[in-house]
């Protein structure tokens, strides 16, 4: 996972938190919130659809593996910068079980090819997406962070 923290260089502008229930089809909201933000910082519309699939992965993955007993998911919105804005940062945060970002298992495509499952390509889409991406997961759960910035292709 790529890790460099352009937030301590960048002040907040605005901010956005959301609280969903982990179930199918909240990651549309969190994704349309994202985007919203994305636009208000006039990100190219191709910049706004990879933020938006990156966002529908990362709750995906919360969805299918996190086993959160409170059954949430904190998804929290970034706009940040200087006078301007810069950086749009998401946070998707469960307080599930956690795992070892470590042992992920980059996927095999043609042993993915030839398997009925498909799926395994989450954090792999998320990276090809989002400029930056951190993962931190333990006992009180997960937080993949992802950062885009505005001028950056």
């Amino acid at each position: 996972m790529a890790a460099s923290n352009s937030r301590s260089a960048q002040a907040v502008l605005k901010q956005v938190e959301l609280q969903l229930q982990l179930a199918s089809e909240m990651e549309i909201e969190a994704s349309e919130k994202a985007c919203a933000i994305a636009d208000l910082m006039h990100m190219s519309a191709d910049k706004v659809d990879e933020v938006r699939m990156a966002v529908i992965e990362a709750c995906i993955n919360a969805i299918e593996h996190s086993r959160a007993e409170d059954g949430k998911l904190y998804v929290q919105i970034s706009m940040l910068g200087h006078d301007e804005p810069e950086t749009l940062e998401i946070t998707v945060h469960d307080r599930g079980v956690g795992f070892d970002p470590k042992k992920l298992v980059q996927p095999n495509i043609e042993d993915k090819l030839k398997s009925a499952s498909k799926r395994g390509w989450g954090f792999r889409i998320i990276e090809g997406l989002m400029d930056e991406v951190e993962v931190e997961s333990g006992a009180d759960g997960t937080s993949v962070t992802m950062r885009k910035q505005v001028g950056r292709s």
